[in-house]
């Protein structure tokens, strides 16, 4: 695949063999622009996606290249994180999902194959335990602090279940579960209320200075 430079407007994206979407986790917003990239781009470009949990299938069937839309998920940060899901809707071609492997290679990323399911393979996984660690606190099982260090000395992890939640988002945390609840129906799936509250209450975490913890002196 051919590099090209920064772009700063879609129209800039017409000669690119591949177009990677990363814009905010909601499909009202996606389904319009998978359309109109599919206007703009060449007929052999394949358009990806880079959501965490929404369903593939519906940004394919926005296009009229269904079976050249695919995920690309790196996860945050990704200068850093070696993991990258490539995701296969039921429309996707074989050489569609081929070459989104190749291109993560490429990056020097190691990328995973994974079928078109709410969460995938690491959400799916992690969310229940993120929504768990925060229905503790809820409970009063422990504070936020006890229970970050608990799991980075008890399991080696290198960031407590809280923490994550507020490097992530509690927003963008709270969509993710609910899109894995719409889909599975399973109670770990469904965000506890005071995640809720605090997204209500604006606090979403690092971004917004503070969620579990507070960052607005750090």
């Amino acid at each position: 695949m051919s590099e090209s430079p920064q772009q700063t407007t879609l129209g800039d994206l017409v000669e690119c063999d591949l177009v990677i979407e990363s814009v905010v986790e909601d499909l009202a917003v996606k389904l319009p622009l998978f359309a109109e990239l599919d206007s703009i781009c060449k007929p052999e470009a394949i358009l990806a996606t880079n959501t965490s949990t929404l369903p593939v299938i519906e940004m394919a069937m926005a296009t009229d290249r269904p079976d050249q839309v695919c995920g690309v998920h790196f996860f945050n940060p990704a200068p850093m994180m070696s993991l990258v899901e490539v995701i296969e809707p039921l429309t996707a071609s074989e050489a569609t999902i081929a070459s989104a492997i190749a291109f993560a290679e490429a990056c020097g990323k190691s990328p995973v194959r994974v079928k078109d399911r709410a969460g995938f393979i690491v959400n799916a996984l992690l969310f229940p335990y993120l929504n768990n660690a925060a229905r503790m606190l809820e409970n009063g099982t422990a504070t936020a602090e006890d229970i970050d260090e608990a799991m980075k000395g008890g399991c080696n992890f290198p960031m407590g279940p809280l923490a994550l939640l507020d490097l992530v988002g509690l927003d963008t945390s709270v969509s993710i579960l609910d899109a894995l609840y719409d889909e599975f129906k399973d109670p770990n799936y469904a965000a506890v209320p005071s995640l809720r509250r605090m997204v209500s209450a604006g606090r979403l975490g690092r971004k917004s200075g503070a969620g579990f913890y507070d960052y607005s002196r750090k």
